[in-house]
């Protein structure tokens, strides 16, 4: 306890002295989202960098998020604290192979989930969020969409459109080994509770769920609701939060194995190394920033409903 406190402290001290400030996403660590200046799902954590008066973010989330901040934020410096901590789903598509897509659906928009790498955002026309996704691509004009790299996520999206959803074959590993059986085994434990889903995870899991919702839609929702139990079928990170912000309501894990390991690497000693030693910078060459940002600025220029 000692120690988590004077790392604390010293945490505290960096970030004065250096005008930082710390954006952690909903699925990290509950130490680190206790340390956070900010905590949200990828679409607030963007625009929280954008509008934000400081000169160094430390993101605690992975290596994608922290691109996204460099690419939108080029002013700032941009500390990710675990180098390591990626996101496999963004690692399953490469640019070469998407460059080939596009060559054969010459006429369709390519949408990316902002879990991409800045290199991928460069080839894309707009980006997305689980949160946005719907809004983003029913405000395209084209009617034929290349959607990368989560066909969770396209599937759930070509439900709830008229357009032409070309799939790419990526998923998150944490969300997609929910199966109905998760689900159905925590409703018969607790058949009062209301399933809320992430739109990564599979259709056979979503066709059960209550409310479909980003990570921080399950947090608004759990707020608001006058149901006080809900299964949580996204990965484990976000119950603190959860249950932090609704002490008087119960939250239940769909399973125990929704644990993202690249999620958990930053840990409170990272974050004071980062902040003492300035590491890691992140960094994207001039050319892609200017597209990748590009396809980011028009993902916040749509307003939606949260």
């Amino acid at each position: 306890m000692l120690y988590t406190q004077e790392l604390t402290e010293r945490i505290n001290e960096l970030k004065k002295e250096r005008n930082a400030v710390i954006l952690a996403h909903n699925y990290e660590r509950a130490e680190i989202q206790d340390i956070a200046d900010f905590i949200g799902d990828s679409l607030e954590l963007s625009q929280k960098a954008v509008e934000l008066d400081v000169d160094i973010i430390v993101f605690c989330g992975v290596n994608f998020m922290a691109e996204s901040a460099a690419v939108l934020c080029p002013e700032k410096t941009v500390l990710l604290p675990e180098l390591d901590a990626r996101c496999p789903m963004a690692d399953m598509v490469k640019p070469d192979s998407l460059l080939y897509l596009k060559k054969q659906h010459p006429d369709a928009a390519v949408v990316c989930y902002v879990n991409t790498t800045a290199e991928i955002k460069a080839e894309c026309d707009i980006c997305c969020t689980s949160a946005n996704a719907i809004e983003i691509v029913n405000s395209l004009d084209q009617e034929k969409i290349i959607f990368i790299p989560d066909k969770n996520l396209s599937e759930y999206v070509a439900r709830n459109t008229d357009k032409k959803i070309i799939p790419w074959e990526g998923y998150c590993p944490t969300h997609n080994q929910i199966l109905p059986i998760d689900v159905q085994r925590a409703k018969n434990l607790h058949p009062m509770a209301q399933v809320l889903a992430h739109p990564e995870c599979r259709y056979e899991v979503l066709d059960m769920a209550d409310k479909i919702c980003s990570t921080t839609g399950m947090v608004n929702y759990a707020r608001t609701s006058r149901c006080n139990e809900f299964i949580i079928a996204t990965e484990s990170g976000l119950m603190h939060r959860l249950q932090k912000e609704n002490p008087q309501k119960k939250f239940y894990e769909v399973s125990p194995y929704t644990i993202c390991p690249d999620m958990k690497m930053i840990d409170l000693k990272a974050v004071a190394d980062s902040l003492e030693h300035m590491r890691y910078v992140i960094e994207v060459p001039g050319d892609i920033r200017v597209k990748a940002k590009n396809a980011l600025d028009r993902m916040l220029a749509v307003k939606i409903k949260r």
